[in-house]
């Protein structure tokens, strides 16, 4: 799905205008060639560590109201088109906060985020507290998932394996373990190592449960996986 140009929003406008004249204040040459290299190449750096960066976000945030989706859908649409990588950054904490603000039909532009420059560090959290909540306030966003379980682009596949990472006991259980082993046989280390995570998650839960489906289906997981769930338990 074609997502389209980012909505109008005055509120994304002064977002925008603040975060693309106070991030560079902070950038860091040294820092940004090291994070970049880090990070495969992804994307570049400006060379903001985390705390600076939070820090200032919540000077470009401050003093702007509460966002609607449509604010929401803008301000992360316009800081994905922007090339570094924390821009990137601030797009996935704003949504983290605001999720609750975003309605079902956000779930086509959080693909977009998911499948553009992707990499684990953006979508791992999109997954666990963008589309997990979307997932959780509408169930008929599983349907998607079960989709997604199945895409050839293996950032879907790892986001419909971790969505559910923050259900705990509300967790579709029959869902995780078929996710599993739907992916089970996938040669990619970051599809064996989400499976291993989702099920060490749950089984902080029910680590009865982890350990049967292990048991019953570890021949069918990869070691990574099998090793990963069980680390815990």
């Amino acid at each position: 799905m074609t997502i389209a140009a980012p909505p109008s929003s005055a509120l994304a406008d002064t977002v925008l205008e603040r975060l693309t004249t106070v991030y560079p204040t902070a950038a860091h040459p040294y820092r940004a060639a090291e994070m970049t290299a880090y990070m495969k190449g992804i994307a570049p750096y400006l060379g903001i560590r985390s705390p600076e960066r939070r820090a200032l976000s919540r000077t470009v945030l401050s003093g702007t109201p509460r966002p609607d989706q449509r604010d929401c859908r803008a301000i992360a649409l316009r800081c994905w088109a922007l090339p570094e990588r924390e821009y990137h950054y601030f797009a996935v904490d704003y949504l983290r906060r605001h999720a609750q603000r975003c309605g079902s039909d956000f779930l086509p532009v959080a693909r977009h985020l998911i499948t553009t420059t992707s990499w684990w560090d953006t979508v791992d959290h999109l997954a666990a507290h963008v589309v997990g909540p979307l997932v959780a306030a509408d169930e008929g966003l599983t349907s998607d998932m079960d989709e997604w379980i199945a895409d050839d682009d293996l950032w879907v596949a790892r986001t419909a394996l971790l969505h559910q990472l923050r259900f705990k006991d509300a967790t579709d259980t029959d869902r995780l373990f078929a996710y599993c082993l739907r992916q089970s046989g996938h040669s990619d280390f970051f599809i064996r190592k989400a499976i291993g995570w989702c099920l060490r998650e749950y089984g902080k839960t029910d680590p009865g449960a982890v350990r049967a489906f292990v048991a019953e289906s570890g021949s069918r997981l990869s070691p990574l996986s099998v090793r990963e769930a069980l680390k815990n338990l």
